[in-house]
């Protein structure tokens, strides 16, 4: 009875541990904005898309997300994931308002 009372216990000590870290992509900031060329915008897209890739991977099935789930049922790292897919889409879509007004050609 005791073991049983010590693997549990240890069980929801690692659980609260086993919260995926996702990566996060801050917003563009107004220096940001001005400060990039066309070039930078492209870099910053691509370094974007990483992250969201790198979400991706991270969401991915693992022991931790047993661990998760036995802790809060999963809802940590659902909600620690889809708030890093969150800002990683509305940084992705300020760079490409940006990529649409500081790359585009005027027509001659």
């Amino acid at each position: 009875m005791r073991s049983i009372l010590i693997i549990t216990v240890s069980l929801f000590v690692l659980s609260g541990c086993a919260t995926k870290q996702y990566p996060q992509a801050p917003a563009v900031t107004g220096e940001e904005s001005s400060a990039f060329d066309c070039q930078a915008v492209k870099q910053e897209i691509a370094k974007t898309h990483s992250i969201q890739k790198e979400i991706e991977i991270t969401g991915e099935f693992d022991g931790r997300t047993v661990l998760g789930a036995l802790g809060d049922f999963g809802i940590g790292n659902g909600m620690a994931k889809s708030e890093a897919t969150k800002k990683a889409q509305a940084r992705l879509n300020q760079l490409q308002a940006l990529d649409s007004t500081k790359c585009s050609k005027p027509l001659s």
